[in-house]
């Protein structure tokens, strides 16, 4: 069973998949750390401009460099030229070139590429998340969900999630900078992010992270026949 969890940052994604995950006995594939250590890779080798953008001419052998997975209790690690990646793709310089260097359309075939492998390597069942994995890696997916939030309660997570300060100013602030983030996500050529037409919309702002994962979870089961 594959559930595809899409939606815009700050919308509780990943740390909701890693739990859903966790109870249905599933692996987790966190596309965003892939699309993370390609990031990394091109801060390392100087490739990122002042706005956290990559050269065009830099892509192809951004594309080439070896990015994997590697399944760490329940959930994957990416790796890096074979090295284990962990808080160095956290930083606000790779956070910042992320979003850039996953819109090109090379990059999200080599990230595709992992995830797809990744999946026919766990037949029991995985939980992906991401911006496109119900409409474009995963179109097949037994459960497609679309969380959203609205941007202030998004950018007081993310605050929170950082330990930084979460005064009217700094939220209204990150909301922002997520919103700008959703728009260029949205506008993008390449595997834009969008609901899914099958999908179930969970609006998470005012639901607790048990009251979302226990709507994923009932909705998976009653799909596995175990409700």
């Amino acid at each position: 069973m594959i559930i595809a969890i899409d939606g815009p940052a700050g919308s509780g994604k990943s740390t909701t998949a890693q739990e859903v995950a966790r109870r249905l006995g599933f692996l987790h594939l966190d596309s965003g750390a892939l699309y993370r250590a390609f990031a990394l890779a091109a801060c390392e080798r100087a490739w990122v401009g002042p706005e956290g953008d990559v050269s065009r001419a830099r892509i192809p052998e951004l594309a080439a460099v070896n990015v994997e997975g590697e399944v760490v209790g329940g959930t994957i690690v990416p790796l890096l030229d074979g090295r284990r990646l962990d808080q160095e793709i956290r930083t606000a310089e790779v956070t910042a070139s992320a979003s850039k260097v996953s819109a090109h359309p090379e990059i999200r075939r080599q990230v595709n590429a992992v995830l797809r492998q990744l999946a026919a390597q766990h037949p029991t069942g995985i939980v992906c998340e991401g911006r496109d994995m119900a409409t474009v890696v995963f179109p097949d997916a037994e459960l497609k969900i679309y969380m959203d939030a609205r941007p202030e309660e998004r950018a007081r997570r993310r605050l929170l999630q950082r330990g930084e300060d979460v005064s009217p100013e700094k939220v209204s602030a990150e909301a922002a900078r997520l919103v700008a983030r959703d728009t260029h996500d949205s506008r993008r050529q390449a595997a834009p992010l969008r609901k899914a037409e099958d999908a179930v919309v969970l609006d998470t702002t005012r639901l607790s992270f048990e009251e979302q994962v226990a709507e994923i979870v009932g909705a998976a089961r009653r799909l596995l026949g175990k409700a």
